[in-house]
């Protein structure tokens, strides 16, 4: 274990904003991720743990702690299949994420394309079970590995054990802080189908007569995010975000009624799809974009995206801080004018 002090945490992140951490560890095996632990212990530090840095801001003032970075890389295809037929890959919790939805595709194997273009660790995917265009990750995880936090055990959790919800899991609810994830394992479909449900890639392919394959649906999924600056692209600077900032609100009967009343009274329609047997989802985009947020909206050295309503951006120079102060605007604004109140997506460190 190679233990580094006052490393920047910002180069580590996509919005490359945050203060160093105390101490900080790479670890790229299930060792050094223990070693690392003991060493936090010892020494009573705050542990966090890092991933690919896209769903995250850190303070203005760091983390007093260990940064405890996940580095396990490998993608293992087992030879056979589960009983199901499909084929199980086994992923480091350090690989990057479309490195893997790259590798799924050229094999031919469904399940994950739609999520093509995401940026972060696999090890990320399973905490706020990550989602977009129609799938998310707890629909194709079949286990994942962790280190229980609170005996030092390596565990294999299965699917059902992980709690998958909208954006959520035991990783990011009930047991928060317990698990530290090592590996991945997801279970895809040979030769599948691609998941062609979103209206963004209905519209994509629309007039044309032949079915598009995995790999064209990647590419069509990689280019619409490119087109809402969700993509990182090498200076593009609405890529200096965290992603999507807040999550689709989903509502009950009552508060959607609620909602589309006041939309009403401003000859406005929402728009809205089912997202559970008795809930709505609704698009926080909307909300926040009709709520006086317009594309490019600029705060200080903060501000959100000229591409999509959701990303607030580092226009350069931004602080945590600032960040934050147009995070809690936004959200006093859209639940003044709509009685929604947005929960952020992000995870927010050393606040």
């Amino acid at each position: 274990m190679q233990l580094l002090e006052n490393i920047p945490l910002a180069p580590l992140t996509t919005i490359r904003i945050g203060g160093p951490a105390r101490y900080f560890v790479e670890a790229k095996g299930v060792a050094e991720v223990q070693e690392a632990v003991s060493f936090a212990r010892s020494r009573d530090l705050p542990l966090f743990i890092l991933g690919g840095g896209s769903n995250l801001v850190v303070a203005d003032a760091g983390w007093p702690g260990l940064a405890l970075k996940i580095a396990v890389e490998g993608i293992d295809q087992r030879p056979g299949h589960d009983e199901d037929g499909n084929v199980i890959f086994d992923i480091g919790a350090g690989v990057a994420w479309d490195k893997f939805v790259y590798r799924a595709v050229m094999a031919r194997c469904a399940g994950v394309e739609c999520l093509s273009g995401i940026p972060g660790s696999v090890g990320g995917t399973p905490v706020q079970n990550v989602g977009a265009y129609g799938q998310d990750v707890g629909e194709t995880i079949v286990s994942v590995q962790v280190l229980d936090l609170k005996d030092g055990q390596v565990r294999e959790l299965c699917r059902d054990a992980c709690g998958f919800g909208y954006r959520s899991s035991i990783f990011n609810t009930s047991e928060s802080g317990r698990f530290i994830v090592l590996r991945v394992s997801y279970a895809l479909t040979p030769e599948g189908k691609p998941r062609l449900a979103y209206a963004d890639l209905k519209r994509h392919f629309a007039g044309r007569e032949t079915m598009p394959d995995l790999a064209e649906t990647r590419e069509a999924v990689r280019h619409i995010r490119a087109l809402k600056g969700m993509l990182i692209v090498a200076g593009d600077a609405d890529c200096l975000s965290a992603g999507s900032f807040f999550k689709n609100p989903v509502l009950s009967e009552a508060q959607h009624e609620d909602l589309k009343q006041r939309a009403a009274a401003r000859g406005l329609t929402v728009p809205s799809y089912p997202a559970l047997v008795t809930h709505k989802k609704v698009s926080a985009a909307w909300l926040v974009e009709r709520s006086g947020f317009t594309k490019g909206y600029g705060f200080g050295h903060a501000g959100i995206s000229s591409k999509h309503a959701l990303a607030i951006v580092n226009r350069g120079g931004a602080t945590a801080a600032e960040v934050i102060a147009l995070k809690e605007q936004i959200q006093h604004r859209v639940e003044e004018i709509w009685g929604v109140h947005l929960e952020p997506e992000p995870v927010m460190v050393g606040f």
